[in-house]
């Protein structure tokens, strides 16, 4: 998949692997990640310096990262560059030595990203918000990381079993994006992927259609916020009210006049942070709202959300919060294809996951056509729901009960 953008001077090259963390088993529980670190410990043909020399120097922007259901490892140079990033990032994916050695060294340099992950109470929070909608021992549940636990046991044997078996032509997209020509991209493609071996497909991970019960989850952290995560089940990737959930989203928590930071910060003072998101996967989906507040505030914080979701759900949203949240969805695609990587991102991402390409003029056209029916019906069928709520910082857990009668609490 390639974009030609002839009036910039960059272009983005990236190859996305059909394999994410939800594709592990137990033994496997953060290999993808694991794995994205070692492919650029060297090839047959570069070493490690040799590898990010090449790209350094040319004044060029490389790396990776992994998600639940995908793997990509992306480049971004002059366009006069692209041959050369192309030909690195090929020989990483496809030519790894994957030697026990490096395996070893890399492993604590994954425990230290554990170790910052888990001095971060937001990325506590997130965490165990998955943890506890789709249930720990699930592997949408899992943290991408993996645990202390997993990485010190995994062997050389388990990661190179997991490459070969993952990373493999079928389950690959290429894309780039710039200043570039198309016929030349596939050339190149061709000549790198030419040799690469077919092997059985991945394997795919356990449906999740239905996150678990709702629940009222506490950790205990000596920070000085508190972090709060609500979680509602949500869409799917191939939800054909994709845009009807990013207005809604937009007008509930995505910005400083959306009604979650009007109500909680502007008018109330409770909070510095407060904020909606949206999560979409292959066959489940979440939307969230996270604040941070004082120890003391943690009870009048979630009352005062729980009443806002409540509102939308009721009333849906104003016309003025319609076109408002509907400028902004709209601004937020346009701009954010305004750079080469971006570009390249969307076209990989769109493939990948087997969702019908549509031009950005066909996109905004779906933006304006979301009505305050459609989002007010959404709301309801979202927000009514009973939330997964989990709470990280030093204070005891809170009194409210956020949800139905059923809701249960959880505490470690």
């Amino acid at each position: 998949m390639t974009q030609a953008v002839p009036s910039v001077r960059s272009a983005a090259f990236g190859v996305w692997v059909n394999v994410g963390s939800r594709h592990e088993t137990d033994k496997q529980a953060g290999s993808a990640h694991y794995l994205e670190h070692l492919l650029f410990k060297g090839t047959h043909t570069r070493s490690a310096l040799d590898i990010s020399s090449a790209i350094d120097a040319v004044g060029g922007e490389m790396n990776a990262f992994t998600s639940k259901e995908h793997t990509c490892f992306y480049a971004r140079v002059l366009d006069r560059d692209l041959p050369l990033a192309m030909d690195v990032i090929s020989d990483v994916v496809t030519n790894p030595t994957l030697r026990a050695a490096d395996i070893d060294s890399e492993r604590t340099v994954v425990l230290e990203e554990i170790g910052m992950r888990d001095d971060d109470p937001g990325d506590v929070a997130h965490e165990e918000l998955f943890a506890q909608m789709y249930g720990a021992a699930h592997p949408m549940g899992r943290s991408i990381l993996g645990t202390r636990q997993t990485i010190e046991a995994i062997t050389p044997a388990v990661i190179r079993s997991f490459y070969n078996r993952n990373y493999v032509p079928q389950e690959l997209v290429i894309a780039a994006a710039g200043n570039l020509e198309h016929g030349d991209v596939v050339r190149r493609v061709r000549q790198t992927f030419t040799d690469s071996p077919q092997q059985s497909p991945a394997r795919r991970g356990s449906a999740t259609k239905h996150p678990t019960k709702p629940s009222v989850t506490r950790l205990q952290r000596p920070t000085e916020q508190v972090n709060i995560v609500m979680g509602y089940p949500g869409l799917t990737l191939m939800d054909d009210r994709k845009w009807v959930l990013a207005v809604l989203n937009s007008a509930l928590g995505g910005g400083m006049s959306s009604r979650l930071f009007t109500e909680v910060r502007e008018r109330r003072g409770l909070v510095y942070s407060v904020y909606s998101f949206v999560s979409s996967f292959t066959d489940s989906g979440m939307v969230g709202v996270y604040a941070g507040t004082s120890p003391t505030r943690t009870d009048a914080v979630l009352e005062v959300v729980s009443d806002v979701l409540a509102a939308v759900a009721a009333d849906g949203i104003t016309a003025e919060e319609m076109e408002r949240a509907k400028g902004q969805v709209r601004g937020s695609l346009v701009l954010g294809l305004e750079d080469t990587f971006s570009r390249m991102s969307r076209l990989g991402r769109t493939e990948l996951t087997g969702r019908p390409m549509q031009s950005v003029a066909q996109v905004l056209e779906r933006i304006d056509s979301v009505s305050s029916a459609a989002v007010q019906s959404l709301a309801q069928e979202v927000l009514t729901q009973a939330p997964t709520t989990v709470v990280v910082g030093p204070q005891s857990a809170p009194r409210r009960k956020t949800g139905s009668a059923g809701t249960s609490r959880v505490q470690r």
